[in-house]
């Protein structure tokens, strides 16, 4: 043991980053999360037990500030979802191993993709992977380089889509690839590896293959799956017509993650991914009850996501092409093309209740008003690959800032009860900036004043013509949901 260590996680916002913050600190270990909107952070259980520093790996100098004093860094950050992510990915990595050899960092642990060797073309997303992965190993910084296939756990984007795929189609017509052999790995396990790493001796500079027990075919993914959850067989037909850019619009249509995070994840499937060693062991001795089989990684996710305990989600990774700057202050918006919709309503009903009922907003819930037409915008946005309706929810009660929340993302959350707030900004295709405010605040002696405001700032004619054609519905879209908000706290405090 090396004892008390300083560590530096970046992507702590994101899928694995967000649970292994609490394991190091479970360790003893002090932690650092470097972000790029440290808001984000913000409600996450153990924001007071970390210090938050605000920059990106894009950053030279911010990094270089943030790495000062660092003993471990993290690396868990990709650009996956943005236009020439790998360019981008290439230049955050070479910026990050300059700044740590030069803060004196100690070990560098990052995870990457599982692949095959011999030289053969990846896909771009895999070749991304063992890019950063050589960059960091060269960085003069001794670094562990963890290379995982998929990842069976609770709300990452790689079970979704399996889940989504095997408990909406009992029949298939699948690529050819579906016969790959795979080796997944439970997100217990990955984050296992993960900590242990810290820990790994000075002179180990190089990558590790990390995996389950179970070497299967994608098919027998699906099929055990099927098996774990109770549904019956599922009938598949491998046909060479399904390339990897048809099945990921299929993915993009049947199950929630969008094209732009699902076309890369499917391209890779395209590859085996089997570990070639188990060197690892040597190092980091597997967890004392064994690694975690796939079914039991199936269930353990499974039950999870009933009992909606999932503590981080794949939707947490914004979408390309959304905006990403918070609401401007009304002065900056209403003095040039802006339209907003305001709605408002006086209740009996409590603050509480009525806060309850719009902080419980979208996923299963829904949204208060004309649910077909909902729907019907949600599948438009799906054919047009944007992110739809069908992110749902985390957490079926709680909400924290930067998580998505159906096609929105929650911008502010503000719970003080003189003034509770929900800010959600929109990530669907749309031709222009789109937010919806949701605003409780005593009125009166127990009762509620219920606000509701939509902000669309159009980019070019094509978002005024779009508010034009849209206006119609919203009149008649938003009215009902203020109304059928009140009504629903009203009754809940009768």
């Amino acid at each position: 043991m090396l004892g008390v260590m300083r560590c530096m996680v970046t992507g702590a916002s994101g899928y694995v980053g967000g649970r292994l913050v609490p394991l190091l600190l479970a360790e003893g270990h002090a932690v650092r999360c470097l972000a790029r909107t440290p808001g984000k952070l913000r409600d996450v259980p153990w924001a007071g037990d970390v210090e938050i520093v605000q920059g990106d790996v894009l950053d030279e100098a911010a990094l270089a500030a943030a790495l000062d004093g660092v003993d471990v860094l993290y690396y868990l950050v990709h650009s996956l979802t943005s236009a020439g992510f790998a360019a981008i990915d290439r230049r955050a990595a070479e910026q990050t191993a300059r700044a740590a050899r030069r803060a004196g960092v100690r070990r560098i642990v990052y995870l990457g993709g599982l692949h095959p060797r011999g030289g053969g073309e990846l896909s771009e997303h895999l070749g991304s992977r063992a890019e950063v992965g050589r960059i960091l190993l060269d960085s003069g910084v001794p670094t562990a380089v963890l290379q995982a296939a998929v990842i069976i756990g609770s709300g990452s984007a790689s079970f979704e889509i399996l889940r989504h795929l095997t408990e909406r189609l009992p029949l298939m017509v699948t690529p050819r690839w579906v016969r790959n052999r795979v080796q997944p790995i439970a997100i217990r396990d990955v984050l296992h590896y993960l900590v242990g790493a810290a820990e790994l001796p000075p002179e180990v500079n190089r990558s590790f293959d990390i995996g389950g027990p179970d070497v299967l075919t994608y098919q027998e993914m699906m099929q055990r799956f099927a098996a774990v959850s109770g549904l019956p067989r599922r009938r598949m037909l491998p046909v060479a017509l399904l390339t990897p850019w048809l099945s990921s619009h299929w993915i993009n249509i049947v199950t929630p993650v969008p094209k732009a995070i699902g076309a890369p994840l499917i391209e890779s499937l395209v590859h085996e991914a089997i570990c070639r060693e188990d060197d690892i062991a040597e190092f980091i001795p597997p967890p004392q009850e064994g690694l975690t089989g796939y079914d039991r990684a199936v269930r353990l996710a499974l039950d999870k996501i009933r009992r909606g305990d999932v503590l981080t989600h794949w939707s947490a990774a914004s979408v390309p092409g959304s905006p990403s700057d918070p609401l401007p202050s009304d002065p900056s918006w209403a003095r040039g093309s802006s339209y907003v919709d305001h709605r408002q309503r006086i209740t009996d009903g409590s603050p509480d209740e009525v806060w309850r009922v719009v902080k419980g907003i979208g996923g299963r819930n829904g949204w208060y008003s004309s649910p077909l037409a909902w729907a019907a915008r949600g599948w438009l946005d799906r054919l047009a690959g944007g992110v739809g309706l069908r992110r749902g929810r985390r957490d079926p009660a709680e909400l924290r800032i930067g998580e998505a929340l159906d096609w929105w993302r929650v911008e502010e959350l503000r719970e003080a009860p003189a003034d509770r707030l929900l800010r959600l900004r929109a990530e669907m295709r749309i031709p222009g900036r789109a937010w919806l405010e949701l605003r409780v605040t005593p009125h009166g002696a127990g009762g509620t004043l219920y606000r509701q405001r939509a902000v669309f700032i159009p980019h070019g004619l094509a978002g005024h013509l779009y508010w034009f054609a849209v206006a119609p519905f919203h009149g008649v879209v938003f009215d009902r949901m203020a109304r059928n908000i009140v009504r629903t706290a009203e009754t809940a405090s009768a």
